[in-house]
This record gives C-alpha cells, structure tokens and sequence, in this order.
C-alpha cells in the first residue's frame, strides 16, 4: 500500500471519529478539523496499533470529560477552556504524538518512538483523569509544592483522588500499549512517564502558568482577556505566553522523554 494511500484511508477514518465526536460535542468545530489532521497523520503512518492506543486516550478522557460536565461547570470561572476541545487543545494534546509518527514511517525501526509516543499520550490522559476526576475528591486540594490547602479547581493543586486518577489513566495507556510493537516490559515505563509529565503539569501550573484576575467577581481565574462574566480580566501570575495549551504541550513532552527514558535503561 502506497504512503498516500495509507494517508488517505487514515484521514478517512479520523473523519470518521472526529465527527462523531463533534456529534457528541467532545469537539467545538475547530477541534474537529484539528483531529482530523492529527489523527489522519497517526492513523495513516502509525498503523493501527498507533491509531488504537490514540482511540483509547480519546475515548476516555472525553468520556470523563462528559461525565463530569455538570460538576465542573461550577468550576468554570477557573478553568480556561470546557469540555469540547478546540484546536489548541487538540494540537497541545496531539501534535507530538503525530510527529512521532512521521518520524515512525522515516524510522521503522526505531522502536523508541513507539515508546515516547505512548507515554506522550498517557501524560494528557493521566492530566485528563485527574482533573476530571479531582473534583469529585472529598478532600481540599493542596499546592503541589508547598502543600497549602487550595481552592478546588485552582492550578497546581492536588489531591489524593486526583494523584490516584492520574496514574489510573497514565496506566490505561500504559496497559494498552502493551500491545504494540514493545511487548509488556515497555508498559511500566509509559506509565511512569505518563504519570510524570501529569506532575510536571501540576508543577507548571502552580509555579509559572498564567493566571488572570477579575475584578468584578474577585476571583482568579485562566481565562484572558475576559472573564466570563465578560469582565476585561488582570494578569495576576505566571509567565503571560503560559497558557494551559503550553503546559499540556510540555507535560506531552515530559511523558515522551521520560517514558522512552526508562525504558532505555531498563532494557
């Protein structure tokens, strides 16, 4: 089967899923059109072992996302963006597994790809998991670092059913690429790295991701440059370039190296 043909029938099938998740509203429209570019180039060079694990994220984390709707929808004025992925997202989620996929087709052999591939995507779905899941958590989350109590759903902030979550969907990946090319001994090193780079998420967030102010409603929030109450809102922290699109993007790289890391000298 020819390159353009294997593109083709993946850009087909991406189509498939991205409009069926649009359809769900998983996907605002933007988001739909990225998906299909990401997954047309992962289902098409990667095969369908690369198509599955990225099903697997995309189910989940959706599913969760759905879910959980109601419930973090009090949380609204904090978070930045909601349940339906735009292209930001979908790029900061996506690109660098996609890219490794490109890089896959020029280097067959490279088995280290598949292994940063999946612990890339076990780091967005463990992010996923833990926030989707952390609001349900009884107990007040606490700064990653310091450990002083925060309010739920603030940047940086953890709890024990989120810790929890976040390895529970670092391991699904973890488990689901055990399938692949790598065999089982490479499933505790994506998991590691999955969870990882959810870490590293939390970190970022708590130390240098933007955070803005309202002041109309006193509360800090990511949304900029208005709040929803459609206030102009204030740069409060964080490096203003920050944005939580950046932070999932190194938290997908932090998984990559980390993941391909271990099981390097594991091997």
């Amino acid at each position: 089967m020819s390159l353009w043909t294997q593109m083709g029938l993946g850009s087909a099938a991406a189509a498939l899923v991205a409009w069926g998740a649009y359809r769900a509203r998983a996907l605002a429209s933007s988001g739909a059109w990225a998906a299909v570019f990401i997954g047309g180039v992962i289902f098409g060079l990667g095969g369908w072992a690369w198509a599955g694990l990225l099903l697997a994220f995309f189910i989940s984390s959706s599913a969760l996302s759905h879910l959980f709707r109601r419930r973090k929808r009090t949380l609204g004025e904090k978070f930045a963006k909601g349940s339906r992925r735009d292209w930001g997202q979908v790029a900061a989620n996506g690109g660098l597994a996609a890219a490794l996929a490109v890089f896959h087709a020029r280097q067959p052999e490279a088995q280290w790809a598949w292994v940063a591939f999946a612990g890339a995507l076990a780091a967005v779905n463990a992010d996923t998991w833990a926030t989707e899941i952390g609001v349900l958590s009884p107990w007040k989350p606490r700064h990653i670092l310091t450990g002083k109590p925060l309010p739920a759903g603030t940047s940086g902030g953890v709890s024990p059913l989120g810790l929890a979550a976040a390895l529970g969907g670092a391991a699904l990946l973890g488990g689901c690429a055990a399938w692949g090319p790598t065999g089982w001994p490479a499933a505790l090193a994506i998991t590691a790295g999955g969870f990882g780079g959810a870490l590293l998420d939390s970190a970022l967030g708590a130390t240098v991701q933007a955070m803005f102010f309202c002041p109309h409603c006193q509360q800090e929030t990511e949304h900029t440059p208005r709040h929803t109450c459609g206030t102009p809102t204030l740069w409060r922290r964080g490096w203003q370039w920050m944005n939580n699109d950046v932070v999932n993007a190194l938290a997908s790289l932090a998984g990559a190296v980390l993941a391909a890391g271990i099981w390097a000298l594991a091997r």
